[in-house]
C-alpha cells in the first residue's frame, strides 16, 4: 500500500512550491499566494452555486420519523425516515454507543447494489471507537426499491431519466439526499454537527467526494474507489468501464437512440445525466475545493472502475489546494498495491485512524 500525503506528479506541483520558497524571501510572491487562494475560495463558491442549481428543490420539512431497533451488539440502534423532497421519503440506520453526550457522527454510503444494513459491520467499528454512525439507502436501492427486481429499478430510473430529463438518479439525486440527512443530523441532541464525517464506496465514493464538495457541513471525508477524472475516461476509453457499473440501462439507451456504444455517446450521456462530470464537477475539480477539510482518498491500483491516471489528475490538484491552504497535512492518497475495485482490512484501519484523529470523538 502506498501512502501520498504531498506527492509530485506534474508541473503544476514544481511551480506552486517554487513560489512557496520564493515567499520567503520576497513580499510580491506572498502576496501572489495570497491572490491564488481568494481565487480558490472564489472558484469554490462558484463551484458549489453551479452544482447546487443542477440538485436544488424546494426543502420540504423534513418530519422525521424513529424507531428504536433491537440493540447492534453492545449498540443502541434506530431506524428512522426523513422527507427530502415532497415524495421521497429517505430510509436510514443509526448506532451510537451507550450515553446521552453530543457525539460526533460517520455517515457511510453504499455501492451500486448495496444497502444500508450491508454497512452495520463497519458502522459498529465506529462506534468502538465512540462514533455515532448513520447509514441511508441511495435512490432505488435498500428499502427504496421493489425487493424483487433488485437493482432494474435502479436501471429503469437512469433509463427514464435520459429519455424524459427528469432527475439524476445517477449519484445526483442521492448527493441532495445526503445534504438533507445533514439537515436532520443537525436536529438531534445526541449529534454534535459540527462533527459530521462522509465516508462511501464506489457509487457511495463518488457521491462522498461530490456531496463533500458541495457541502462544507461536512467535516472529514474519505471517498473509496470513486474519485476519478470523468474527463480523463472520456478521452482514454475509461468511459466503458464507468458506464459498465449500469450496463443494463445504458443497453436500453443505446436501443433507444440506435446507436453504437462510443466515446461520443459517453459524452453525450454525462451530459443528459451527470452535467458538468467531466468539467467543472469532475474528480479535480471538485477534490480542490473540499480543502482544507481533511480528505483521504483510498483506490486500488489496478482498478479498472476508477483507473489510477485519472485518480492521479484528482490527487495532484488536490494536493496543489491543501498546499495552497496550508493544510497539507489534511489530504492524503492511499493507493493499495495490487488491489482493483475493493478496500482492503489495512486501509479501513487506516480510514478509521483518519477519522478519530479528526473528529476526535
Amino acid at each position: 500500500m502506498f501512502f501520498y500525503t504531498n506527492g509530485v506528479y506534474d508541473v503544476r506541483f514544481n511551480f506552486f512550491g517554487e513560489i512557496m520558497k520564493t515567499a520567503r524571501l520576497f513580499p510580491a510572491a506572498i502576496l501572489l499566494v495570497a491572490c491564488t487562494c481568494s481565487l480558490r475560495a472564489e472558484n469554490a463558491e462558484q463551484t458549489r452555486a453551479a452544482f447546487l442549481k443542477i440538485v436544488d428543490r424546494p426543502r420540504v420539512a423534513l418530519s422525521p420519523e424513529v424507531k428504536d431497533l433491537p440493540p447492534a451488539g453492545e449498540f443502541a440502534q434506530q431506524h428512522f425516515t426523513y422527507a427530502s423532497e415532497a415524495e421521497q421519503r429517505v430510509p436510514g440506520i443509526l448506532l451510537k454507543p451507550a450515553g446521552d453526550a453530543k457525539r460526533a457522527v460517520v455517515i457511510v454510503c453504499h455501492g451500486t447494489g448495496g444497502k444500508k444494513e450491508g454497512e452495520v459491520g463497519l458502522m459498529k467499528q465506529l462506534c468502538e471507537k465512540g462514533f455515532i454512525a448513520v447509514a441511508i439507502d441511495g435512490r432505488y436501492h435498500g428499502e427504496r426499491c421493489n425487493a424483487a427486481t433488485g437493482l432494474d429499478d435502479y436501471f429503469e430510473a437512469i433509463h427514464e431519466a435520459y429519455k424524459n430529463g427528469k432527475g439524476h438518479p445517477l449519484y445526483f439525486d442521492t448527493v441532495w439526499d445526503l445534504m438533507r440527512l445533514v439537515d436532520y443530523l443537525e436536529t438531534r441532541p445526541d449529534v454534535d454537527a459540527k462533527r459530521i464525517g462522509i465516508i462511501g464506496f464506489s457509487k457511495g465514493g463518488i457521491e462522498t467526494f461530490l456531496a463533500s464538495g458541495l457541502e462544507p457541513r461536512f467535516a472529514v471525508s474519505v471517498p473509496c474507489i470513486g474519485v476519478q477524472s470523468f474527463k480523463w475516461g472520456l478521452e482514454n476509453g475509461g468511459w466503458k468501464s464507468r458506464l459498465g457499473t449500469f450496463q443494463k440501462a445504458v443497453t436500453l439507451i443505446l436501443k433507444d437512440e440506435g446507436v453504437p456504444s462510443s466515446p461520443e455517446f459517453a459524452k453525450k450521456f454525462y451530459d443528459r445525466m451527470l452535467p458538468g462530470i467531466d468539467s467543472i464537477f469532475d474528480g479535480p475539480q471538485m477534490l480542490t475545493i473540499i480543502a482544507p477539510r481533511p480528505l483521504m482518498v483510498v483506490n486500488g491500483e489496478i482498478d479498472d472502475k476508477t483507473p489510477l491516471a485519472g485518480v492521479k489528475l484528482a490527487a495532484d490538484a488536490a494536493t496543489v489546494a491543501y498546499k495552497a491552504a496550508n493544510a497539507e497535512d489534511k489530504f492524503k492518497l492511499i493507493i493499495q498495491e495490487k488491489q482493483g475495485h475493493t478496500v482492503t482490512k489495512e486501509s479501513m484501519h487506516a480510514i478509521i485512524d483518519w477519522f478519530t484523529q479528526w473528529l476526535k470523538p
